[in-house]
């Protein structure tokens, strides 16, 4: 085995500081976007160009995958930084910054918005309502520090190619990308612990997972920017500051397969298939799942689920899906015309699982193209599982909210009398701006309460409740 414990470019960070902002030039060779031109200062100060390289989105079109050239560009900062974005194809009728929650109201001149940031934000910039065609700006904060030597593989400025495609990171291992480094290939954590991938730097594969933690202990990813990070048979992984964006079919975004112990914090997924998964067993890994953290996540499903909990497991083993919290959550599109797969917040509970004491909280959901809001259904999906899930229960939903046209309808529904959908717990649940509760004003006695919410309540499903 080649010796891995070596420093891959021993230059500085040739990023371009101000004072608490960092900009980091694009490499030559890059592959770049012209629909925009971005610049940012520290309020008084001197504008610093940053790079707009050009990513792939999804756009289904007749169940068709056709993919689009959207806008990626990034940079670090503390404290308050102004933002100057240039459309250079088209003069700025209209513009929108989201995700809506954040309150960012910009300005635009002719072929230039403005605005201002006060932390570190993922934002997708919407000229003239083209989602597609559109600016994903990742405002970071600072980058983590490490000090180079033995035990650290550094990516600086500049492309890598990695020999065969990828890269397995041993045990004890740190991998540092720097902001300014694009690294051809993909990185895989495969039965080892204590390992660090660092930096915010682009990993590219392909059409491939970027980083892939496998069969591992102790693993740290903080920062990069990557197509998808799979997290299978794994305990103790923390995922931070990551962005993945997808364009071709399987594009999933965070899977969780048969772990425990994952957190994830402050991410975004724009992905071709689902943003965030947890399944049990499944492509080789064995096991259910225990002590699944996300919190400040943005998630844009181009096509299937922002968010899918179950469905995959090992029939003979009845696996266990259970303490689960999604928390500060914004879910800007779903777009998916099979009713089976719509659902932003979808448990399809398959193969003899029994999923329990899952909480989504502090979720705000943007106006759909196409999808509804909840699918929580004991079921039997002939393509993917072999039995329907066990049951689905104990199911806490606190402030979610809605703000758009009108979904497809919601579905709450068991499979039979031994594989059930219990204690549905709804709390301050508002569409449209409208508290749906058990005793909301105006509230027909002959309605069920579900009904002002468009959610199907079926059979073999019992304490379903909203306060």
């Amino acid at each position: 085995m080649r010796k891995l414990f070596i420093l891959l470019l021993s230059a500085l960070s040739q990023g371009v500081c101000a004072g608490h902002l960092k900009v980091y030039p694009a490499p030559d060779g890059a592959v770049l976007n012209d629909d925009f031109s971005v610049k940012v200062r520290q309020p008084g100060g001197d504008w610093l160009d940053v790079s707009t390289y050009l990513f792939k989105v999804d756009r289904l079109t007749d169940g068709r995958h056709q993919p689009e050239n959207t806008s990626v560009a990034s940079f670090d900062f503390e404290g308050r930084v102004e933002v100057a974005v240039t459309c250079r194809k088209q003069r700025v009728d209209s513009c929108r910054v989201r995700p809506l929650s954040y309150g960012i109201i910009p300005r635009h001149d002719g072929h230039t918005i403005t605005f201002v940031l006060d932390r570190p934000r993922y934002l997708s910039i919407e000229v003239n309502g083209d989602i597609y065609h559109n600016l994903q700006l990742f405002a970071n904060g600072v980058a983590p520090k490490v000090k180079r030597g033995k035990g650290v593989i550094y990516f600086g400025p500049g492309i890598h190619r990695l020999p065969a495609d990828s890269m397995a990171v041993p045990s004890g291992t740190t991998v540092y990308i720097d902001g300014g480094a694009i690294v051809k290939g993909w990185f895989s954590v495969w039965k080892a612990h204590d390992v660090r991938i660092l930096g915010h730097g682009i990993v590219e594969p392909g059409r491939h997972e970027g980083i892939m933690v496998r069969y591992s202990r102790r693993v740290t990813i903080d920062g990069p920017i990557t197509t998808q990070i799979p997290v299978g048979g794994s305990d103790s992984v923390d995922v931070r500051n990551a962005k993945v964006i997808s364009s071709y079919g399987w594009g999933d975004g965070f899977n969780v397969f048969a772990s425990n112990n994952v957190s994830y914090n402050h991410v975004f997924a724009r992905t071709s298939d689902d943003c965030s998964t947890i399944y049990c067993t499944r492509k080789g890994y064995r096991g259910g799942c225990r002590n699944i953290r996300v919190r400040d996540a943005v998630y844009w499903a181009d096509v299937a689920h922002p968010v899918m909990i179950g469905l995959h497991g090992d029939i003979a083993q009845n696996e266990v899906i259970e303490d689960v919290v999604y928390d500060d959550i914004d879910i800007l599109e779903q777009s998916e015309p099979q009713i089976d797969y719509q659902g932003c917040l979808a448990i399809n509970n398959g193969d003899n699982i029994l999923v329990r004491r899952i909480t989504f909280q502090n979720v705000r959901i943007e106006s759909l193209r196409q999808g509804m809001l909840f699918n929580m259904r004991v079921c039997f999906n002939k393509k993917y599982c072999a039995a329907p899930g066990r049951g689905i229960e104990d199911i806490l939903l606190r402030n979610i909210s809605y703000n758009g046209a009108q979904p497809n309808l919601s579905i709450l529904s068991g499979y039979d009398a031994g594989r059930r959908v219990r204690n549905i717990r709804f709390e301050n649940l508002r569409i449209n701006g409208r508290h749906i509760s058990d005793d909301m004003p105006g509230k027909l006695k002959w309605y069920k309460t579900a009904d002002y919410a468009r959610i199907f309540i079926g059979e073999h499903t019992e304490g379903v409740a909203f306060f």
